[in-house]
């Protein structure tokens, strides 16, 4: 069974990633532990814990907002008209010898649930993504996601109703 856990560099081999995407792979070796020491993001990683330093995948959860007329009319209902607060998940990638595998399904399934126990402390009316392009579009779309009106590749997937 994988596991998900708060990157630590002292434990989670950063450099042998690589999910085919530079920038990705980048920001994991170079700039998640800034950002988690700058409160500007933390990073999540996931392991099989038989070799719990094989960086398998990764996903970062950080603040953020929404401006309610990018919403849906129906999600839109009873919401106020100021930004709403939100969670955005700014990256997420899984190895390139292990994508295709489910990986992806998981890494959304732990942010979503690491989301809603945050939610109970702090309030937040969704997980927002930026996909890159179209294909990742897609592959959050069939997650449940749904595109900003004005901003197609910015998704958001309510966190509860």
């Amino acid at each position: 069974m994988l596991e998900e856990h708060r990157l630590d560099p002292a434990v989670h081999d950063c450099a042998t990633f690589d999910c085919g995407v530079s920038a990705l792979n980048d920001y994991l070796s170079r700039f998640a532990t800034q950002h988690r020491r700058r409160g500007v993001s933390q990073t999540y990683v996931l392991v099989d814990p038989a070799a719990p330093s094989l960086v398998l995948g990764y996903h970062t959860l950080s603040a953020a907002q929404i401006d309610a007329a990018e919403l849906t009319d129906t999600d839109r209902k009873r919401l106020p008209r100021y930004p709403i607060p939100c969670f955005r998940m700014g990256r997420l990638a899984c190895r390139a010898d292990r994508q295709g595998q489910g990986l992806g399904q998981v890494l959304i399934g732990c942010a979503v649930e690491r989301c809603l126990k945050a939610r109970e402390e702090v309030a937040s009316f969704a997980l927002v993504v930026d996909a890159k392009d179209g294909g990742a579009k897609a592959f959050y779309e069939h997650y449940g996601f749904t595109p900003c009106i004005d901003r197609p590749l910015t998704l958001y997937l309510p966190l509860g109703r």
